[in-house]
């Protein structure tokens, strides 16, 4: 078990280190640390920050689709929670985030507290003692689009990263954060 951690983490350290050449540009460390950590993201922010909080952008019920399959291991048909929200502290935007969670891998509590939108997914699973663990798919830079131009007012690139959560071995949720280049520089 070891062993693979350390290949994780040194697989994530090239990446950051590609990405960086490809960019033209050195990350801060504080980026670094938020693209490649494996633990809450909510918890680091609340760390830099004091207590941040979270605007949920839109939550639906919807059924799986193909791609799905692959994100979170379900089958086509199956029942799935989207989420999209903004971390942020008082009207400062700081990390744009998308979820995807199985709804048959959620207890009724866990679905509950997803419904009540409000509530980070890193702070959900402290709740309730949830042991699971955090699997970095990727790191990469993506362009803004018009929605990520009027949250964050710029149009400048953003950071991302996708990954997973993986509870009892199975996917419990799949989760996509980003932030502009230009943020967590200075800390």
């Amino acid at each position: 078990m070891a062993s693979n951690k350390n290949e994780a983490n040194k697989r994530l350290i090239e990446k950051i280190d590609d990405l960086e050449k490809d960019y033209g540009r050195q990350f801060s460390n504080t980026q670094k640390i938020l693209l490649t950590t494996d633990g809450s993201i909510t918890a680091i922010l609340d760390v830099l920050y004091g207590k941040i909080s979270l605007f949920t952008l839109d939550q639906h019920f919807g059924i799986a689709e193909e791609k799905h399959e692959k994100l979170v291991n379900v089958k086509a048909g199956d029942e799935i929670n989207f989420r999209e929200v903004l971390m942020h502290k008082n009207t400062k935007p700081l990390i744009y985030a998308v979820s995807h969670v199985p709804l048959a891998r959620c207890s009724a509590d866990i679905c509950s507290d997803l419904l009540r939108a409000d509530i980070p997914i890193g702070r959900i699973l402290k709740n309730y003692k949830i042991e699971s663990r955090r699997e970095v798919n990727d790191i990469y830079i993506e362009k803004a689009n018009a929605k990520l131009t009027e949250l964050f007012k710029t149009d400048e690139d953003f950071l991302a990263r996708d990954y997973v959560i993986i509870h009892d071995d199975e996917i419990l949720m799949w989760i996509k954060e980003m932030f502009p280049v230009s943020h967590f520089t200075e800390i």
